[in-house]
């Protein structure tokens, strides 16, 4: 007997589309420092760059590099002013794949 996805139940496959829409912002997540970054942006409407680099424990360019992975799962948002580089926190729309995830799951699994 095969337990291969492709295997899998049909009715099956609207929750792994929420799957694979979702795994960024799940992959974005699993990482503490970015955690601590969202949950830093949480606090404000917006912070620079190297204000969120003095609140944490690791260089400016891996702040960046954190930043930049929560901006491509859609979490934060960067806003450029002058030469400074802003965030701010994002996560309705992650919220709702999310959101969507949850009910998916809940009408297609027994």
């Amino acid at each position: 007997m095969s337990t291969s996805l492709n295997d899998s139940d049909p009715a099956l496959a609207p929750v792994m589309r929420a799957f694979a829409v979702c795994a960024p912002i799940f992959q974005a997540l699993g990482d503490p420092h970015r955690q601590a970054i969202v949950l830093l942006l949480a606090q404000h409407d917006r912070l620079a760059v190297n204000v969120i680099a003095e609140s944490m424990p690791l260089s400016r360019p891996a702040v960046s590099h954190h930043l930049k992975v929560l901006k491509a799962a859609g979490l934060v948002r960067l806003t450029r002013e002058s030469r400074e580089n802003f965030y701010s926190l994002d996560i309705d729309p992650a919220l709702d794949q999310l959101e969507l995830l949850v009910r998916s799951a809940r009408d297609n699994c027994s």
